[in-house]
């Protein structure tokens, strides 16, 4: 169980990576909604409740969000 676990674990970091760097060329709305959408991907993968799909979304927004400010 706990190979599957670290998989999934693994999984799911290599997705968000993937997901945000193609983010390149996105605004700042669509970074965020991408960004909440992973995150609730990977809420829902790591902790398969709905609590935690709803924390993952709002962490994957902040992140999604932040990512999409050019400095």
């Amino acid at each position: 169980m706990k190979t599957n676990r670290k998989f999934a674990i693994s999984a799911v970091a290599a997705a968000v990576l993937l997901t945000l760097g193609g983010c390149e060329g996105m605004t700042r709305g669509e970074n965020t909604a991408v960004g909440a959408g992973t995150g609730a991907v990977a809420g829902a993968v790591l902790t398969g409740s709905p609590i935690g799909v709803i924390g993952g979304a709002v962490v994957g927004g902040v992140i999604g969000n932040e990512a999409g400010v050019r400095r």
